[in-house]
């Protein structure tokens, strides 16, 4: 190609020799002009600079209200005005940083509507609100004397090139911003921490930060990286249960407003993955948004829902660019409050330095009028005729005088002695001017010691700073390790699930066809065949599987619990095999042969069992031949459980006629151990945390709170726990419980020992009067107390006492008020070791029924005679108890 002119700017096209138009290079505007654009960007507008943790425009509007401050509060209107003589901007971009300063409540005390972080209101005009640098601005972002200069914009003005913040104020408010290429996330940080950290820091120890909204809710801080490019901080918000059939949201999640929490919380509700009657929003100073349920509806798997499928639940990835040196670098919120630190401890020693040579300069003069007056040297002059004169005749008087003094006299020290007024001469006192002198020599040496001990001066300097203005700033967000929730087992399952068995489709479309159960769009089905084969699928309108569909259900992912029974005849003329297995992974949309691969095998009976149950079938053999026994019953509980592989186990060789049904079973598996982790507040059965036990299906936890409120529940994956929670135990329905409390009216301690007679009610177990608390709860069968007397003014402290509470108080009804502890004052109440008891023995474990860990919190309630779609009861080989397939 040929090469033609190079063109300057847009460049203009021109044509060759040949008519043709040429193609013009626009290097220079790529070089040149984007470049100047992004580096504008970035260094000016978007990204914080690390010395004071301002952005320029947020770095002008305090140096307007600093130069605007008198005490008084300001029109914002003004301070903008103000501001525009150093920011090249217009005035809705400096309102709006002005307005984001004033909403973190820090530098800037606020007068009028700023708008409402919780609810995403904005503020009124700047016409009508106003603002004044705090006490706390004040005191940490100013120092004239040491600050920088710089020419404004237009060179009329002259602006800070950085203003002296000596307080980690970029960690403090947080920072976002995004540029050209290039963009930053600091999350804001705990004013008291920040300050420990710093201290820490000084200490030469370690410390770790961590963010902290003002939007409070809980986060998890596990990935948070230091706040380095690839870290993830996941925030949810409060949720709580208010009643059985209403949730609270009190705290929001950073980031979001109570606005955009609720519209996706409708949007969920619309798409069908939650459930709720209606949202009221009563925010005002604090956040309370009630999510009311329909009857029915679980509140814990709700608020597991709310995590999973809106807004109360968001992931923030912060992306620490700051400005060093006019260049952006990235940086750990480690490494900024280091910086930071040191950085603060270099401006104190600043100021101590210029206020130890002010404060000499102040000795010195002091000193040297001191002998002028004394010395009367100023009568010297009264001759003299010239200046030159006038000069060299007071030097010539304080030269026999000067030997204590720190430097020597300069000429400008003389003219500054002419300016003394007759007045100030006449009433020198003195000893008024020694004792000035001390003073000025006390501060000197106050100001070396601090110079020579500067680590501690900066870390008296933060603690003040703690003390002075960090009494309201404690934490907000709660740091807590999140649980993961899977989506699956929260939704709400909105859409029917239907199966046409002969023609071998499954799907949410098929309405004409057998209905199977409910569903969710995000579920997995699983699909049995009667030739043998499974299949795990996505849930959809319509899906074709195989013809001959035997058993279609919800499937559950690592589900060691679900035990699908299964006969199966081995091809054609082969043998017949039993088998048990579960079903944990798969491949999804993948055909697995159950029964061998050969063809024509063919399932002769089969069974899905979510709790392990295995029943007792009896097998009938055609007549051929000589056969002897053409019937006998097979007992699964004989049949170990392996995997989807396996063969199995021979029955018989010869022909199966049919397959019945004789007797239920009961699960063969163990009663399932349940564990609670306190990091997270939720049950596992992964080992983590305390081990509560071990539970049937008739198995309950007891919860009692420090309210005192008491309840008894079927344990449940999904359950949700209160932080004031105090005693949860497997309950034992012949121990009874001892509670000791204090009663608001008669302003005593009680005793009630009692058993939980209704399991399904949750109830007090102290008095309404809202002076009373729950002390002392005691699950043990001889439980044993220790009471604490006060000391009496004048006398010998009591003697403790210790109280057997199993003959102090009989068993009771749970509503009886109980008897009293002592009329005497008491300290304390302290726990000892429970008396010994030899519990009774208990049932063998096998001998006892297990729920499903997914329908755990399900009560068990007798089953039911199964249907068919036409609503008649089938007989003892309907499918879902066992089912011969000819």
């Amino acid at each position: 190609m040929e090469e033609h002119e190079e063109v300057n700017g847009a460049g203009q096209e021109s044509p060759d020799e040949q008519g043709q138009e040429a193609l013009t290079r626009v290097t220079g505007m790529y070089k040149d002009w984007f470049l100047d654009y992004a580096s504008y960007v970035i260094l000016e507008r978007a990204v914080p600079a690390i010395e004071d943790g301002f952005k320029p425009v947020q770095r002008r509007i305090m140096h307007a209200l600093k130069e605007m401050d008198d005490g008084r509060y300001n029109k914002v209107a003004n301070v903008v005005g103000h501001t525009m003589q150093y920011h090249p901007h217009g005035d809705a971009s400096i309102a709006d940083a002005m307005v984001q300063l004033g909403q973190k409540e820090l530098l800037i005390d606020t007068q009028g509507n700023w708008g409402n972080i919780l609810t995403g209101d904005g503020a009124a005009a700047p016409r009508y609100i106003e603002a004044r640098l705090s006490k706390f601005g004040l005191e940490v972002v100013f120092s004239p004397k040491i600050t920088e200069w710089q020419l404004s914009y237009d060179g009329r003005k002259k602006e800070p090139v950085n203003l002296p913040v000596k307080f980690p104020l970029l960690l403090a408010q947080g920072a976002e911003g995004i540029a050209v290429g290039l963009s930053t996330k600091i999350l804001p940080h705990n004013f008291n921490e920040l300050i420990d950290a710093s201290v820490r820091h000084l200490e030469g120890k370690r410390f770790t930060l961590y963010p902290d909204f003002p939007t409070g809710g809980i986060i998890d801080v596990t990935n948070y990286n230091d706040g380095l490019r690839g870290g993830k901080v996941r925030t949810r918000a409060r949720i709580s249960q208010k009643d059985k059939n209403t949730l609270i949201i009190t705290e929001i999640p950073y980031g979001t407003n109570t606005s955009s929490l609720i519209d996706s919380i409708l949007k969920a509700n619309d798409k069908g993955k939650i459930k709720i009657k209606r949202i009221e929003d009563n925010t005002a100073a604090e956040v309370e948004i009630l999510v009311h349920l329909p009857p029915g509806i679980s509140p814990d798997k709700t608020i597991d829902a709310l995590y999973a499928f809106t807004a109360c639940e968001t992931s923030i990835s912060p992306l620490g660019c700051i400005i060093e040196d006019n260049k952006p670098i990235f940086m750990g919120v480690s490494e900024m409050l280091t910086r930071s630190t040191d950085h603060t401890v270099e401006m104190l020693r600043a100021e101590l330095e210029i206020q130890l040579s002010e404060l000499e300069e102040q000795w010195h003069f002091a000193s040297l009028e001191r002998i002028f007056i004394e010395q009367r040297i100023y009568r010297d002059i009264e001759e003299e005729e010239t200046w030159e004169g006038v000069l060299e005749a007071i030097d010539k008087g304080l030269k026999p005088h000067t030997k204590n003094l720190k430097r020597e006299v300069t000429r400008e020290d003389i003219t500054r002695l002419t300016e003394i007024r007759i007045k100030r001469i006449s009433r020198f006192d003195l000893d008024k001017a020694q004792e000035h002198l001390d003073q000025l020599e006390s501060r000197i040496a106050e100001t070396k010691h601090h110079l020579a001990h500067l680590t501690e001066y900066a870390i008296t300097y933060f603690k003040d700073l703690k003390a002075k203005y960090g009494k309201d700033r404690g934490r907000k967000s709660e740091i807590r390790v999140f649980d993961d929730i899977e989506a699956t087992k929260v939704v709400i399952r909105n859409t029917k699930l239907y199966v046409n068995r002969e023609e071998g489709f499954v799907g949410t479309s098929l309405r004409k066809d057998e209905y199977v159960t409910d569903c969710s769009d995000i579920d997995d089905i699983i699909v049995f065949t009667q030739s043998g084969q499974m299949m795990v699928t996505k849930v959809d309108s319509k899906i074709f599987v195989g013809k001959g569909i035997i058993h279609v259900a919800v499937f559950k992912k690592k589900d060691k619990r679900t035990i699908y029974n299964m006969v199966y005849k081995e091809g054609r003329g082969g043998a017949t095999y039993v088998k048990r297995f579960n079903v944990t992974s798969i491949t999804r949309d993948k055909l697995y042969d159950l029964a061998g691969d050969k063809a024509s095998s063919q399932i002769l009976y089969f069974t899905a069992n979510p709790n392990g149950e295995a029943e007792v079938v009896t097998i009938h053999l055609r007549q051929v031949g000589s056969i002897k026994k053409l019937k006998w019953d097979l007992d699964f509980a004989d049949v170990l459980i392996k995997g989807r592989n396996a063969k199995g186990n021979i029955v018989t060789k010869y022909a199966v006629k049919r397959i019945e049904l004789k007797e239920k079973g009961l699960s063969t598996l163990k009663p399932r151990k349940i564990w609670f982790d306190d990091t997270v507040l939720r049950l596992n059965v992964d080992e983590r945390g305390e081990l509560l036990g071990e539970f049937t299906s008739e198995d309950r936890l007891l919860i009692i709170s420090q309210k005192g409120i008491l309840k008894t529940v079927i344990p449940d994956l999904n359950m949700h726990f209160n932080e004031d929670m105090i005693v949860l135990e497997k309950w034992n329905p012949a121990k009874p419980i001892t509670a000791i409390y204090w009663e608001g009216e008669r302003e005593l301690f009680y005793v009630k020992r009692f058993q939980v007679d209704n399991p399904d009610r949750e109830e007090t177990i102290i008095t309404e009067h809202p002076k009373s608390y729950l002390e002392r709860v005691f699950t043990d069968y001889r439980p044993m107390a220790e009471v604490v007397f006060a000391k009496k003014r004048g006398q010998e402290r009591k003697p403790n006492l210790q109280v057997n509470l199993e003959e102090f108080i009989s068993v009771k009804g749970i509503s009886a008020m109980g008897n009293q502890l002592t009329k005497e004052k008491v300290l304390e109440i302290n726990a000892m070791d429970p008396l010994p008891y030899e519990e009774p023995k208990k049932m063998e474990a096998a001998e006892m029924e297990v729920v499903d860990e997914e329908d755990v919190g399900a009560a068990p309630q007798p089953e039911p005679p199964a249907r068919n779609s036409k609503g008649k009861t089938p007989g003892k080989a309907d499918e879902n108890q066992g089912k011969l397939f000819d």
